[in-house]
């Protein structure tokens, strides 16, 4: 699993190099507008790692949990909120058996979670389970087809424990796991189009926002977004929303 194979300070390191700090920033972005306004939302972070993704919630004024597998992740993410003086609650706990009641949050955010789960699709219907009707979850996976993918499958034929055990889905593949979950997908997009080269996503940052919105081919990064219907309204899960 992801969590016994990445420490806290992996996470420090990338996002300290520019191409980190670049990426994450893109990624970040482009996750909270899919999210909305999250002021006052009751917000859980499935795989929260060292709590970046919580904890730049908890600025937005939502009220957060976390969770993880990892007890050194979750040291992190609480040393991370002390230090920013950021209210947010974190505990173990694993992606398929989540220990909450149904529909005891708003919105759901689970980023590159899906690829190192096993059973993506029972973590899948433990998140649509525990959201609110009319809530909101946002997924951001790491997709199929691009450069970046292509190094990590190489990483891992060559002994990489971390993306030898890591799953790349396309953003059909999402669609539908997230559809059979129950949930109605609004929205897909990707971010990332460009090679894991710091020159390049510094050249090509810009342009990044405007071809996630025509297409998710060639994306390092997809994302997700999708509803839970309101009680008592009838579902129509066919799988719409951009390609």
């Amino acid at each position: 699993m992801a969590e016994n194979l990445v420490r806290p300070e992996d996470y420090r390191h990338w996002r300290d190099s520019p191409l980190g700090a670049t990426t994450e920033a893109l990624e970040q972005a482009l996750v909270f507008r899919l999210a909305g306004p999250l002021a006052g939302r009751r917000v859980l972070d499935v795989g929260c790692g060292d709590g970046a993704w919580a904890l730049a919630a908890a600025r937005q004024g939502a009220h957060v949990v976390g969770v993880d597998a990892s007890p050194a992740m979750l040291a992190a993410a609480r040393a991370r909120a002390h230090e920013a003086g950021l209210d947010a609650r974190f505990q173990q706990a694993d992606a398929a058996a989540l220990p909450f009641g149904d529909g005891s949050f708003d919105v759901v955010l689970a980023i590159t979670v899906l690829c190192f789960v096993p059973g993506a699709g029972a973590a899948l219907r433990e998140m649509a389970r525990v959201l609110a009707p009319g809530g909101r979850l946002v997924l951001g996976e790491l997709g199929r087809w691009n450069a970046w993918a292509a190094l990590r499958r190489a990483r891992g034929w060559r002994g990489s424990a971390l993306w030898r055990g890591a799953r790349f889905r396309t953003a059909g593949e999402l669609r539908r796991l997230v559809c059979d979950a129950g949930l109605e997908v609004e929205q897909v997009r990707g971010a990332v189009f460009y090679p894991p080269l710091a020159g390049a996503a510094r050249l090509l940052a810009p342009l990044d926002p405007r071809l996630g919105a025509l297409t998710t081919l060639g994306a390092a990064f997809i994302a997700v977004a999708a509803v839970k219907a309101p009680s008592g309204s009838d579902t129509n899960n066919d799988g719409g929303g951009t390609p």
